[in-house]
């Protein structure tokens, strides 16, 4: 058999499932790269995780474990592989670290970073907890592990109403992004106290935009994330975590979808409900499509942009990771 032979016996049903959404002329690249990286995990016992926004053929080409950031933690602290590469933003690889000390994680772009998480530092939220002596801290997710490390508790979309409520107390301390405080706050009895932090992605979306989509496309089904704005999430017919987004679609097979989200997940859930018909209104995060599968090969080839936490922040900020964990969704 000829090495282009091998070629695509390695790679066609991959490219079966997303030919869709990636050219065939973009293929003949990705292809032998993803070759490449799936034969170096075997050799070197990575394991690769990604989160739900990266590209198709790095989501379904060369991930292990594709998910949302809360599964994606729980993931990490599983895992027997001797190497983690994180493909996602620079908090996710943080939290997988934290997570699994003992292991190498690498993430293949130190520059996908967050704008939530760049809105926030430790020594804000050690500022706020001078100002509100006694009312615990819950930070979300997508915080640096200096964050972290001055948080009593993490949560994901996936459980913060039921991290927020899990404490038993009538106020907390919630960080940084204010359209998921202003989702928590609907939900709970308990005061929020927020920070004035938003994804770039998520707060350029508007209700108009989804009242003119319905318009246009009638019974559409529009799916939002609990960053989006107040009046998105109430124009949506459902909101929840990337994760819960995806088991909507899996559930309920709508004839006709929008996620308004990050654009790369609609490709991907696609691909795996290929009998839905899905709108998207295209919103991409220039800090995920940092990623890409050059960066991932040449992070494992040569174990570039390691992950290193200082080990009193590493202390403190894998606690608040851990008691998200328990919790779950």
């Amino acid at each position: 058999m000829s090495a282009q032979e091998q070629l695509n016996k390695e790679t066609i049903k991959i490219y079966q499932k997303i030919s869709r959404h990636v050219p065939e002329i973009e293929w003949k690249i990705h292809a032998p790269l993803i070759e490449k990286i799936n034969k170096l995990k075997k050799e070197k016992n990575a394991v690769i995780l990604a989160h739900n926004y990266q590209t198709p053929e790095i989501y379904h080409g060369v991930a292990d474990i594709a998910a949302d950031s809360l599964a994606l933690a729980v993931e990490a602290s599983k895992t027997s592989a001797d190497i983690i590469v994180l493909c996602g933003v620079h908090f996710m690889a943080e939290t997988a670290k934290l997570m699994s000390p003992n292991k190498k994680v690498f993430i293949p772009d130190m520059g996908a970073g967050c704008s939530l998480a760049e809105s926030l530092t430790g020594n804000d939220v050690r500022l706020l907890k001078k100002k509100y002596p006694g009312v615990p801290v819950v930070s979300y997710v997508n915080t640096s592990a200096d964050v972290k490390a001055e948080t009593d508790i993490c949560c994901t979309s996936a459980n913060a109403v039921k991290v927020v409520e899990s404490l038993k107390t009538d106020k907390v301390i919630f960080l940084p992004d204010q359209h998921l405080a202003n989702y928590v706050a609907k939900q709970t009895k308990v005061k929020i106290i927020s920070w004035k932090g938003s994804c770039i992605v998520h707060e350029q979306f508007s209700a108009k935009e989804i009242k003119d989509i319905r318009s246009a496309n009638p019974g559409i089904k529009v799916i939002g994330h609990p960053e989006c704005p107040d009046d998105v999430l109430e124009a949506c017919d459902f909101a929840g975590s990337t994760g819960g987004m995806i088991d909507y679609v899996k559930k309920n097979q709508p004839k006709k979808v929008m996620l308004v989200t990050e654009c790369s997940m609609s490709d991907n859930v696609q691909a795996d409900n290929p009998k839905v018909d899905f709108i998207k209104p295209c919103n991409l995060c220039p800090y995920m499509k940092k990623i890409t599968l050059n960066k991932i090969l040449d992070c494992l080839e040569n174990e570039t942009n390691e992950i290193f936490i200082e080990d009193k922040i590493s202390k403190a900020a894998r606690k608040s990771v851990q008691r998200m964990a328990e919790i779950g969704r």
